[in-house]
């Protein structure tokens, strides 16, 4: 059964970007449909633009099996989840002054594109329950990837008295219940991987090995790959471009050439993307490129739709859903 969104798209969206978006949801659905699975990977601000409020179902209804994002996107739905309340939206951001700037630093609003995170709600409150699991995980001699941590306090419900939206529009709180790989390159690019240095940097933790490494980042994707490839065609459902889509998709090349080891490739390839297509301009590339790295073959269902994520995603999602 479709729902009315789901009708709309498929009675509205018939020509250019619209088709595209309605032939790769299709994909999307053919492809679980045939027992594959699907790893997503978000890059920009898509936790800030609250994403999990569709995405968050379409993990705890198995349509996502993995996923790859920036640290921003990694916290960013945890900052949403306990300080949603103190969040300063501006609709009008296009007309902000270098001084207005300057007056929302003074605040500690920290502005993503119209909306403004608060320090101390969000990033401050986040660091002192996460930053005494780090040092509690460093005595311990013991070590884990960065989302491990979130999984760990959203799971035992030390956030729980923070909370300023339902939880279960939080895509984090979905994906620790479920326990799904996030894989988060590059994670020391991102506020809470700034804290981590920082906490290095002045004493408060005695070394940087309490967090795993980009090479055991990709060592543990590897892994994962092989394992749920061996029975399952894997899709690779990508949101912007950046590390958190270019990171993931090498590893099917990496185990190919590098380690020398038949895999499969990835079996579906979408890509939301506002970057203009060009082959100078990896997050540009159009699918057809992927083929020469041995990350795509010429017959993979693949699609780019070449518009805004914020207002594709949810309504791909909706149509996999038959909202």
């Amino acid at each position: 059964m479709s729902g009315p969104i789901s009708q709309f798209i498929d009675h509205h969206y018939r020509h250019f970007n619209a088709a595209a978006l309605v032939d790769a949801a299709n994909a999307y659905n053919a492809h679980l449909a045939d027992g594959g699975l699907m790893f997503m990977t978000l890059a920009g601000a898509m936790s800030t633009a609250e994403l999990g409020c569709s995405l968050a179902e379409m993990i705890r209804q198995g349509k996502v099996h993995g996923i790859s994002c920036t640290g921003a996107n990694l916290e960013e739905d945890v900052f949403n989840l306990v300080a949603h309340d103190h969040y300063v939206r501006l609709p009008k951001y296009r007309d902000l002054t270098p001084q207005d700037e300057q007056d929302l630093l003074d605040r500690h609003l920290n502005r993503v594109t119209d909306t403004c995170i608060p320090e101390e709600e969000a990033m401050r409150r986040i660091e002192r329950v996460v930053g005494a699991r780090w040092a509690a995980y460093e005595q311990a001699g013991r070590r884990a990837f960065p989302y491990e941590f979130l999984y760990e306090i959203l799971l035992d419900g030390s956030l729980k008295k923070f909370y300023q939206i339902d939880p279960k529009d939080s895509w984090m709180m979905a994906a620790a219940e479920k326990h799904l790989p996030i894989f988060t390159p590059g994670w020391e690019d991102s506020t809470l991987g700034n804290v981590f240095a920082a906490h290095n940097i002045d004493g408060r933790l005695a070394s940087p090995a309490t967090i795993k490494t980009g090479i055991e980042t990709m060592m543990a994707l590897a892994d994962w790959y092989v394992k749920v490839s061996a029975d399952h065609s894997v899709g690779f459902f990508q949101i912007g471009g950046g590390i958190a889509g270019d990171f993931p998709i090498c590893v099917v090349p990496m185990i190919e050439q590098d380690l020398r080891r038949p895999t499969r490739l990835w079996g579906y390839f979408c890509q939301i993307s506002d970057s203009t297509t060009s082959y100078g301009s990896y997050s540009g590339a159009v699918p057809n490129e992927k083929i020469t790295w041995g990350k795509l073959g010429p017959d993979t269902p693949s699609f780019v739709i070449e518009s805004d994520a914020t207002i594709v995603a949810p309504l791909i999602f909706a149509k996999v859903l038959g909202w």
